[in-house]
């Protein structure tokens, strides 16, 4: 038992090292900032009115990153967000991540 919890372990530290950290570059590189910001509505919501209405849902940012990827239309309004198809997954979850983290 202490073996597979010694190998849980260290997956799981590997899995974090080799994981996308985002910061407000990686949404400049993938121009998320021509239709978001962090505290005022541009064409898609603010940061943080997206991080309020998942503050909750353990699974957020799971969907975020999904929707990054895929693009969607009408939870937000009338504005379509396009497929960002460009975003690797990691970096996707990355920035679902750190969108989540705006207060």
């Amino acid at each position: 038992m202490q073996k597979f919890v010694s190998l849980v372990l260290k997956f799981t530290m590997l899995s974090i090292a080799g994981s996308a950290v985002a910061s407000p570059e990686m949404l400049r590189k993938y121009n998320c900032t021509a239709c978001h910001s962090e505290d005022k509505k541009k064409y898609g919501p603010p940061y943080q009115q997206i991080a309020l209405r998942y503050a909750d849902d353990a699974a957020a940012a799971e969907k975020l990153a999904k929707k990054i990827k895929s693009g969607g239309a009408g939870a937000w309004g009338n504005t379509p967000m396009p497929p960002q198809t460009r975003v690797t997954d990691e970096d996707a979850l990355a920035i679902a991540q750190y969108i989540l983290s705006v207060k």
